[in-house]
């Protein structure tokens, strides 16, 4: 009769167990082909970039990038860009959202933010991301070694080379990795796409500055884009294989 007693008991807990297995085992279905997807667009955002960089290194882009550049200035007056005056100075103010002071100051936010929340593993991610990315980006400056474009052609104050843009690459690290964040606690898919849809826009905006400012070539833009999109997939890759 004990044995007999003990044999539900056994069969529960067998059920227990088993039911645990397959939703997991759902979970990671489900989990696979964002995983599978995230790793292809990472791949087709490095290969991008890479395409891009040998097509610059051959100089085979260089008159297109001269002539899409003097394109948003006035043909007698290279120096004056085109469009009404404010919109120098607006592009200025864009430019700006993608520097690394400013940067540096919404990440700081979002990490104290996320600490006082008790969100230590979001605040590292961010934190560890971005930090990553903009070290990438001064690495990939002194590799290239890209000059800019004419001084005379500048509209803002630049040091350093060109190639791949730091503002762009930057911009795409930072805003990219947020809204990713942010998509995961906003409910409902309009919401989570309207997130990624204002981050990518911003990213596009600052990037676009900086050709109008002419103190980058397009393909700098293109590439820091590019390789920024790359950085942020494969750090989420990284961190979300992470036990």
């Amino acid at each position: 009769m004990a044995q007999r007693a003990q044999r539900p008991a056994r069969f529960r807990r067998f059920g227990q167990h088993f039911v645990r297995l397959g939703s997991g085992g759902l979970q990671l279905a489900r989990k696979e082909p964002l995983t599978l997807a995230t790793a292809l667009l990472a791949a087709l955002a490095l290969l991008g970039f890479l395409l891009i960089a040998n097509a610059m290194a051959e100089g085979s882009t260089q008159s297109l990038d001269a002539r899409l550049v003097l394109l948003l200035r006035h043909a007698d007056n290279p120096r004056t860009p085109v469009g009404p005056p404010w919109l120098a100075e607006a592009m200025r103010d864009v430019s700006a959202l993608g520097s690394t002071t400013v940067l540096a100051l919404l990440l700081a936010s979002v990490f104290g933010y996320l600490m006082i929340q008790r969100r230590r593993a979001a605040a590292w991610t961010v934190l560890w991301t971005t930090a990553s990315g903009l070290l990438v980006s001064r690495l990939l400056k002194l590799v290239f070694t890209r000059e800019r474009p004419d001084v005379e052609l500048h509209l803002a104050r630049v040091v350093g080379y060109g190639f791949p843009s730091g503002h762009s690459m930057q911009s795409a690290v930072a805003f990219l990795t947020l809204a990713a964040m942010l998509a995961r606690m906003t409910p409902g898919w309009r919401g989570r796409l309207f997130v990624l849809g204002m981050a990518m826009f911003l990213t596009v905006l600052v990037g676009t500055s900086r050709v109008f400012l002419g103190v980058h070539y397009p393909t700098d833009v293109v590439a820091g884009w590019a390789a920024g999109l790359a950085w942020a997939l494969i750090c989420w890759l990284a961190l979300t294989r992470r036990p």
